[in-house]
């Protein structure tokens, strides 16, 4: 999740920590990314810049030459930091490379805070790009052009020892991050708990830090979307396991300063151009995330399955 290496895990001295992940990408079918991959994104520095699109990009956000984006950055194998400690890696990281050389512009990661970034969008920094889920109360505080599609999964300890059941929470400890949908359907559940019987809803900042607690002991299961968390159980070392199949399959989107239409309209055709030339295919399937790919970007879909 954070690091490219294999996490070293010391549970046996009760310190253990998700640490210095491999930044190879999994696929539904579990194959890693090949080794030439792991220490580096999709190479995007033979795309040229686009005038059209670049005309359509506002004064505001190009007058610095730069294209802010801000990103969660330990959410591997969508945005993550390489063994560097400052390098940020990913398919979320590539394809905010890909828009920005299109637009003329430099592309500039800002590291954020899941819940942090909804809010700076259209100040802080110019786009979102951080696996977000595209929902109805996002929409009340930014525009999206979609993206990308994923599920959510469930994982505990291999072996499931404290027989978490997905259907009835009620009782156990459940990971998240803060921000996130998994966070809210969390909260939600405990709508059908008794008294004395919540469930117990354990949120970090850092998806690495919800992985981690489901490692540690601290809590008995964690929900993040599935290319994440199908991430967090191949890098374990058979340490955690998925609990079912994945659920609730909806779109992702990139997020934009709400009623701003010449940058939807400028990031709509980016993405387009990068899914007609096949760039978008190839950067998904150097993370092993096809299956998440769409055919079709849209400004604010109304569509969001």
């Amino acid at each position: 999740m954070t690091f490219r290496f294999k996490p070293v895990i010391a549970a046996l001295a009760g310190v253990s920590m998700l640490l210095s992940l491999a930044a190879c990408g999994t696929s539904d079918g579990g194959e890693t990314a090949s080794d030439n991959e792991i220490t580096k994104g999709y190479d995007v520095s033979s795309i040229a810049k686009d005038d059209e699109i670049a005309a359509l990009v506002p004064d505001s956000v190009k007058s610095d030459g730069k294209l802010s984006v801000g990103m969660e950055l330990s959410y591997a194998p969508a945005e993550f930091l390489a063994a560097d400690g400052t390098t940020p890696l990913g398919y979320d990281v590539d394809i905010a490379h890909a828009l920005a050389k299109i637009m003329g512009l430099e592309p500039d990661i800002v590291s954020s805070t899941f819940d942090s970034i909804v809010p700076s969008v259209g100040s802080k920094y110019d786009l979102g790009i951080t696996a977000m889920t595209i929902t109805e109360e996002r929409f009340d505080a930014v525009d999206f052009v979609s993206y990308y599609k994923a599920g959510s999964t469930w994982a505990v300890k291999k072996g499931n020892p404290n027989k978490v059941d997905t259907s009835n929470l009620c009782g156990l400890k459940v990971a998240v991050q803060i921000g996130t949908v998994q966070e809210q359907k969390a909260h939600d559940a405990n709508a059908d708990c008794p008294a004395g019987k919540k469930i117990d809803v354990l949120s970090s900042k850092l998806q690495t830090d919800a992985a981690t607690n489901v490692v540690t002991g601290k809590a008995d299961v964690f929900y993040a979307d599935s290319p994440v968390a199908g991430y967090a159980i191949r890098q374990t070392d058979g340490q955690l396991e998925a609990l079912g199949g994945n659920v609730g399959t909806v779109k992702q989107g990139i997020a934009i300063k709400k009623g701003d239409t010449a940058m939807d309209e400028a990031v709509q055709k980016a993405v387009t151009k990068l899914m007609d030339d096949g760039t978008y295919l190839k950067i998904l399937k150097h993370w092993g995330v096809e299956s998440g790919a769409i055919d079709k970007a849209e400004i604010n879909p109304t569509d969001l399955d």
